[in-house]
């Protein structure tokens, strides 16, 4: 992203200069575009490079239901881990099969709205089908009159990355309800994903709640949007110590979607009550696959 910022700014400064001017005038007539949509790009999505990535660790798609392509869905995602590696090559790239999988269904990816807001590398990220974090995008995907939309959110957002570590099942989900709202407001069923393996590749310096790190994280998510977990992992040459992720499976395991009656303005308590089922239904997908995953049987899904 920097490098995208520096050099449309550099370019002014040579003889390539147009470029940038082309770009700004486009990027003006265009700034409508991450909130209706985004402009996926087929061959993109289609790269080999994504799946070296898949097979890095590799990463896997589960379907448990089927989706209907006449209905439009929203996924919540879980965990967020230090880099969403799942929700990235699931859901905005063809490695893992998503449109084999679920044959019709059109996925979006949401993604914090800053980096809609960088020249050149906004265009890269909508080609995979990523759109701005917020409740105008959102509307629109689900507003789909014929269906066939898929909104995946990951609900823990960045402040659920600095609990991202090997054997952490801790959600950051008791108090998100805005998801749920969401899909109240728009008649659309919400559909569980847990992602088994996102925590495990990458260690994280320690940072319980209360401390200078965890203190200081907190400031800066709260100054610039995005969490800075100090994460760590192999080498390129090494195993003993880099930035490079371990190469350990992730597996995201889509549930069966759970109905939601439409209503525009629902009350606390309906909220409550539809997150409530969506926190069964996800603790319920968790158990009936962990072991399937190297779970030990004594872990649980902790909501916080």
């Amino acid at each position: 992203a920097q490098c995208c910022t520096a050099a449309f700014i550099a370019l002014f400064f040579t003889r390539f200069w147009l470029v940038s001017a082309l770009y700004a005038a486009w990027w003006l007539i265009d700034r409508e575009k991450p909130t209706k949509g985004g402009r996926r790009i087929h061959v993109l999505r289609n790269c080999i490079v994504w799946r070296y990535m898949r097979d890095y660790f590799p990463i896997t798609l589960v379907k448990t239901a089927e989706l209907d392509p006449r209905q439009n869905y929203l996924v919540g995602f879980h965990p967020h881990g230090v880099l969403s590696a799942g929700a990235f090559l699931n859901f905005c790239t063809e490695a893992s099969g998503f449109s084999i999988l679920f044959p019709g269904i059109t996925p979006h990816l949401m993604m914090l709205s800053l980096w809609f807001r960088i020249p050149f590398f906004r265009d890269y990220v909508m080609s995979g089908g990523l759109i701005p974090s917020d409740k105008e995008s959102a509307s629109y995907v689900l507003q789909k009159p014929e269906g066939g939309n898929l909104l995946a959110i990951i609900v823990g957002g960045a402040q659920e990355a600095l609990d991202a570590r090997p054997g952490s099942f801790t959600l950051l989900l008791k108090n998100r309800k805005g998801f749920v709202r969401l899909a109240i407001q728009h008649g659309t069923p919400l559909v569980p994903a847990f992602s088994f393996g996102e925590n495990d590749v990458f260690d994280q310096v320690k940072n319980p709640k209360g401390s200078w790190l965890r203190r200081i994280q907190h400031w800066l998510q709260q100054i610039m949007g995005i969490s800075l977990p100090l994460f760590h992992a192999r080498g390129i040459f090494q195993y003993s110590f880099g930035l490079i992720p371990y190469r350990r499976p992730i597996c995201t395991v889509v549930g069966k979607p759970i109905p939601v009656q439409k209503k525009h303005r629902p009350s606390e308590e309906e909220v409550d009550q539809v997150h409530q089922k969506y926190l069964n239904e996800l603790s319920k997908l968790f158990e009936k696959h962990k072991a399937k995953y190297n779970v030990p049987e004594d872990s649980h899904l902790e909501f916080i």
